[in-house]
């Protein structure tokens, strides 16, 4: 089992910035694709960026150039930079461990972007 705990999510304005964390009970960076994942009121959860055991970072098209995901393994940590939010970007937040049929999921984390 892989417990996983999401923390940083605030209310900030259009074009401000927040540092997501997650951080897992035990590493689980050597064989799961890490990621975020986001779900607004009445949408679908989306995936919005992972990261391989290799440490090859993918973002989706809505948020790659404004976001950046990392990691500390020596932490079993990984973060995401949110740079430049939006309005659009407003969700529950959650971090992710996924290999084959196994997910893990933490319990969320609210951003909100407002005027």
């Amino acid at each position: 089992q892989v417990q996983l705990v999401e923390s940083g999510g605030g209310l900030v304005q259009p074009g401000e910035s927040l540092r997501l964390s997650c951080t897992a009970s035990r590493s689980a960076f050597s064989l799961f694709a890490m990621g975020w994942y986001r779900q607004a009121p009445g949408k679908q959860r989306e995936w919005i960026a992972s990261i391989r055991p290799s440490g090859h970072p993918e973002y989706a098209v809505s948020v790659k150039d404004r976001f950046t995901i990392s990691r500390d393994v020596t932490k079993s940590t990984i973060y995401l930079q949110m740079d430049n939010l939006k309005s659009e970007d407003t969700a529950v937040y959650y971090c992710n461990a996924q290999r084959s049929e196994h997910n893990y999921w933490g319990q969320g984390t609210q951003v909100t972007v407002s005027s």
